[in-house]
């Protein structure tokens, strides 16, 4: 597995922060019904392209995962950070969790039915990307789905925007700039989700789903 500096410095800062992380998003969903909408969308287009496992890549301290399981999905968890990984495995001590980089995942070939990418991308330079993007296509069988989020720019014209996020330095980008990179990596857009801040948001930064589809 190839080592980046950006990757080593986010897992380092996760490892630290994952206590307090996963107590401030444990219940995350609770009050968020569009986001229980886009997954409960996910998992049905998952089921009907024929099931299989899906993993949920940047799983964190595990709560995402666990709700996947709760929608009837075999669901599993990856994470760069250890810490995170172990506060997943001891608050679900029923599901799977490794350590493991996007960059380099340790998934066969057209394995998987789904993958799940819930705002793990944003630490990742924007010229790292695209082999992020390439190792989803990779796990993915055909007719598998990739749910993605991220935080969306404000500005065509920069289809990327540095934001300095409490964690790590992380990056915006502009929805249909990151929509085509996906065509490009071979996932085909079938929708999208965009959630408006809202006033007692900390960052007034628009949220985008994508869903997409290898062929």
């Amino acid at each position: 597995m190839v080592e980046h500096d950006a990757l080593s410095a986010t897992r380092e800062a996760y490892d630290a922060a994952a206590a307090t992380y996963a107590q401030m998003f444990r219940d995350t969903l609770r009050d968020r019904p569009l986001d229980r909408a886009i997954l409960g969308a996910f998992a049905e287009a998952v089921g009907a392209s024929g099931d299989g496992q899906v993993a949920d890549l940047g799983c964190g301290p595990g709560h995402i995962t666990a709700y996947l399981d709760e929608l009837g999905l075999a669901a599993f968890g990856v994470d760069a950070s250890p810490a995170m990984i172990e506060l997943a495995r001891q608050a679900y001590p029923c599901l799977r969790f490794d350590v493991g980089s996007m960059a380099a995942l340790n998934i066969a070939d057209s394995a998987l039915g789904g993958v799940l990418s819930r705002w793990s991308v944003i630490h990742t330079p924007p010229r790292e990307l695209p082999v992020i993007l390439a190792e989803f296509r990779r796990v993915l069988a055909p007719g598998g789905h990739l749910l993605i989020g991220f935080s969306a720019s404000d500005d065509p014209s920069h289809p990327t925007q540095v934001f300095d996020h409490t964690v790590a330095p992380a990056y915006r980008w502009w929805p249909d700039h990151l929509a085509a990179m996906l065509r490009e990596s071979g996932l085909t857009e079938v929708a999208r989700m965009v959630r408006e801040p809202q006033p007692t948001d900390r960052r007034q930064f628009r949220e985008t789903q994508l869903l997409a589809r290898k062929a």
